[in-house]
């Protein structure tokens, strides 16, 4: 609860600043063109990535505020052409090396305490396809879930979470992950998403349905043009 009303401060701070800019800028006390330039897209982009910073997603807050940064700079300065040809090259470089920042904290996690294989975790990254994948561990931990230009859909039906819950570090991009769950999990979802969607489509059926607190998998990631979605059949 800390965490959300944080969000919700913070929300507030950022609808007070904008209100302020957009009566300064009514008023003439700032030109429009720098009102312009503090409400864009851009701006946008950085305050997402800011938002989702403070809820603990410091790799895609990380791209979105250096992706929101790249563009807002030739609004601010004379940017010459040869360097504007670099934006796209460089901004992948930084979304490349973000994740495997992300994958290396990840793994650490995932392997603190255990040694060898473990088939209660997963890791998978699907690019230009689709994979359904059916998992039936009885210790379930969680895992990884990376889809570029695709997607993935897991059925954890059939499985178990183990006694400390789990979690799914998910990465979409121009694609999407779905999972089917027993009914009486509880689905925690702290995925940031931009120009997408998280979705639970359990329904009525998952409204009367007595989920036990106890079984709890936590979403976390980001989403770019994609969606998470989760449902039951």
């Amino acid at each position: 609860m800390e965490n959300k009303g944080n969000k919700r401060f913070y929300f507030g701070i950022t609808l007070i600043a904008i209100g302020g800019i957009l009566i300064l800028e009514r008023l003439n006390l700032i030109p429009w063109s720098l009102a312009d330039m503090l409400i864009s897209w851009q701006m946008l982009l950085i305050a997402i990535g800011v938002f989702s910073m403070i809820g603990g997603n410091r790799t895609g807050g990380t791209i979105l505020i250096v992706i929101g940064g790249f563009f807002l700079v030739p609004e601010m300065i004379d940017v010459p052409t040869e360097i504007r040809r670099l934006y796209w090259p460089l901004i992948l470089v930084a979304i490349g090396a973000a994740l495997l920042f992300r994958h290396n904290g990840c793994k650490s996690r995932m392997e603190r305490g255990t040694e060898g294989k473990d088939f209660n975790q997963f890791d998978d990254f699907v690019i230009f396809g689709g994979r359904e994948i059916f998992i039936n561990s009885q210790d379930l931990k969680g895992g990884r879930a990376t889809s570029i230009f695709g997607g993935i859909e897991y059925d954890f039906r059939q499985a178990k979470l183990s006694p400390q819950g789990a979690f799914i570090d998910s990465i979409s991009v121009f694609g999407g992950c779905s999972i089917k769950v027993p009914l009486d999990w509880n689905v925690r979802n702290e995925v940031t998403t931009v120009f997408g969607a998280f979705t639970d489509k359990r329904g009525d059926t998952f409204q009367h349905s007595q989920y036990d607190p106890s079984k709890t998998i936590v979403i976390r990631g980001f989403t770019i043009f994609g969606g998470f979605e989760v449902k039951h059949v």
